[in-house]
């Protein structure tokens, strides 16, 4: 199975599950998203949104394709962008870390690893931009019979996320990008940087005479 990770654009929107193109939990305040919910204008907010913070901030959500077909995405950026964010009780974020919102793997693809993979790019994204971490409210009863826009804490510490404030259902937690780096970009890195110190001298050699 091939995997690819692309950054969200408003021309692949459409690739989103319904879903996540029509929830509006993270991106309106709470009075709003009931409104757009009412008059059913969520999916124009969602777009509404990622124009918004493309122009200001830069990339802000990562889709995943399985053999060319869409199999899931995330969100993120930063809390100021994120109105919902100060409504939980664990908030705020931390002023050095950007907020990953909502992460969606669609059923059928779930099992395979494809919201570490999601989370991997997100931390290689933000790690080139010089953020330092990420951090998300999770959910500690997530109903699976209901599709929240929530990621659950469980989740969220399996991928090496750590606690940093509790809460009975809503704790925010942290993964430092440091830490998020695998093995294997370590030792490219490490290889990068020790090529990149080695000269090579092209001086034609010296001869002296016996």
């Amino acid at each position: 199975m091939s995997r690819r990770v692309v950054g969200v654009t408003l021309d692949n929107l459409e690739h989103l599950s319904k879903h996540s193109r029509t929830c509006v939990f993270w991106e309106l305040a709470p009075h709003l998203r009931e409104q757009a919910e009412e008059y059913g204008d969520t999916e124009f907010e969602k777009e509404a949104w990622v124009s918004s913070v493309l122009l200001e901030w830069g990339s802000c959500g990562r889709l995943i394709y399985c053999d060319g077909i869409p199999a899931g995405s995330v969100f993120y950026a930063p809390p100021a962008a994120v109105p919902r964010s100060a409504a939980f009780p664990t908030s705020p974020v931390s002023p050095d870390a950007v907020l990953m919102t909502s992460l969606e793997v669609l059923p059928e693809f779930r099992g395979g690893g494809l919201g570490r993979v999601l989370v991997q790019a997100v931390a290689k994204d933000l790690t080139r931009r010089g953020v330092k971490a990420i951090e998300a409210f999770g959910d500690m009863r997530p109903d699976e019979e209901e599709r929240s826009c929530v990621t659950p804490a469980d989740f969220l510490t399996s991928v090496g996320f750590k606690t940093v404030r509790p809460h009975p259902r809503w704790p925010r937690l942290r993964l430092e990008l440091r830490s998020a780096i695998t093995w294997k970009e370590d030792v490219e890195a490490a290889l990068e940087r020790l090529l990149n110190s080695v000269t090579v001298s092209t001086a034609e050699p010296s001869f002296r005479p016996v």
